[in-house]
């Protein structure tokens, strides 16, 4: 199923989902399932390398969406980045069970079904992300090398910290603040 709503209609959608989900609504699980599960398999996929594994991992993802979706505070974190986390360290937790520690590039992913989004959509996305580049421009490098290392490259802290001896207590502080200085600079969106 292929949504083309705002970013803000989508948004309010999953937060309602997720309400109903904490709810144990189970036609709520499957509406969040519908709209995300696209973008959670190809986190999955990027950090497994696997396509077969990418799709267990991303089975255990939506039973920890539905265990934890009472939790989930939408004045924290989007629904969307919230589950993204999820599926990262799900995925995480997979190559380290597997004894996978490198993570391959992305063309190392088999090709995928294309459903390439509509004009408006994509125009809509292409303003988010000069967004989102303005504003990480704004963070120091460390800030912004290490954010991307760990949300886009699907990196440890712990594999960082032993690439560039820096120690993981500073990453996780640059990460931290890094987020705080996007979040403010992104707005509620």
């Amino acid at each position: 199923m292929q949504y083309s709503q705002s970013p803000s209609t989508a948004r309010a959608a999953l937060v309602d989902a997720l309400r109903s989900a904490g709810a144990k609504d189970q036609s709520a699980l499957r509406l969040i399932y519908d709209m995300t599960s696209a973008k959670l398999f190809g986190i999955c996929l990027r950090i497994c390398c696997d396509r077969e594994a990418a799709e267990d991992v991303l089975q255990d993802v939506y039973v920890k969406i539905w265990r934890r979706a009472a939790s989930f505070d939408p004045a924290r974190a989007s629904p969307i980045s919230w589950m993204a986390i999820i599926a990262r360290n799900a995925a995480l937790d997979w190559c380290r069970r597997e004894g996978r520690h490198a993570v391959l590039p992305a063309d190392c992913a088999p090709e995928t079904a294309d459903d390439a989004p509509s004009a408006d959509t994509s125009l809509e996305d292409a303003e988010q992300k000069s967004r989102l580049l303005g504003c990480m421009e704004g963070l120091s490098d460390n800030q912004s090398a290490t954010i991307r290392r760990i949300f886009m490259d699907g990196m440890t802290y712990q594999h960082l910290s032993d690439n560039d001896g820096t120690p993981v207590g500073t990453l996780k502080s640059w990460v931290r603040r890094g987020l705080v200085q996007l979040k403010a600079c992104l707005g509620d969106d």
